[in-house]
């Protein structure tokens, strides 16, 4: 994919917490899988500051052009750079009937790997998102951030008062880090890897102002990344990125269909 932009159409299924960003007031990392089941890095996309009729949601098809270099240098395969006035949605969001059949249509047909061999992968062409199975999920880590405030430079952006236009909106940094220590299918290795999915930024966010307490807050997080989302009544499944420019890989969404009867009978054999 070289030269003039491809028009392209993508089912996304992956977007972080908003970060500032001087050059584009924030942006969100997204992800998608391609009609042609590919997958592909949308960097960078300011999702809030965007018209209505472009905010696109997860599981949901769009149309775009994309530039086939990554952004101010990203080499990572997948890495396409979006022209965000192109973006056209297509219908709604694929159901969660019957047993997210639409979603796992899609999810189900593109290549899983353990997290060792996606390092690999990196090392050797630069892939840089994929599907991960865990074997077992063995916690939920929860830490205060270092940072637990956006950095004095980040700060100053929503300070600033624009002469024209919209203003920087609001964006709380979340104060913790929420790691997922689990292994993979055909791997024990145990791995420890940050969650960056903007649902769980939400979901602290509505738990803190319900519950008066960014403590309960992350209390509730874990009960929902946990015990709900990777119960073993679901057929988990988390969507990972690296982190540029390193080898170093992230949990950017979680997948989490219920298990269909053979699924179920399959652990019980």
């Amino acid at each position: 994919m070289r030269g003039e932009p491809q028009r392209t159409r993508v089912l996304i299924t992956v977007m972080t917490y908003p970060h500032p960003s001087r050059g584009h007031r924030e942006v969100v990392c997204t992800a998608g899988i391609t009609d042609s089941l590919e997958w592909v890095r949308l960097y960078p996309i300011g999702y809030r500051y965007g018209p209505s009729h472009q905010r696109f949601r997860k599981y949901q098809w769009i149309d775009v052009d994309l530039v086939a270099e990554g952004h101010r240098g990203d080499r990572r395969k997948e890495s396409r750079r979006p022209l965000p006035d192109t973006i056209r949605l297509l219908g709604d969001p694929l159901s969660t009937e019957g047993n997210w059949r639409e979603r796992r249509r899609i999810v189900d047909a593109m290549p899983h790997h353990t997290l060792s061999e996606l390092e690999a992968l990196y090392d050797r062409d630069r892939v840089s998102l994929g599907i991960v199975k865990p074997g077992q999920v063995v916690d939920l880590e929860v830490k205060p951030a270092a940072e637990p405030a956006w950095k004095p430079r980040w700060q100053a952006l929503f300070q600033q008062m624009p002469l024209f236009g919209e203003g920087q909106k609001a964006l709380r940094k979340i104060p913790y880090e929420f790691r997922y220590v689990f292994t993979c299918e055909r791997d024990s290795r145990i791995h420890r890897a940050l969650i960056e999915d903007w649902e769980l930024g939400v979901l602290f966010l509505k738990e803190s102002e319900r519950l008066g307490s960014d403590e309960a807050a992350a209390e509730s997080v874990k009960v929902m990344f946990l015990e709900r989302m990777c119960a073993a009544d679901r057929d988990t499944r988390f969507f990972v990125g690296t982190t540029l420019p390193y080898n170093t890989w992230l949990v950017l969404g979680v997948f989490w269909p219920p298990r269909t009867d053979d699924e179920q009978m399959s652990l019980l054999c």
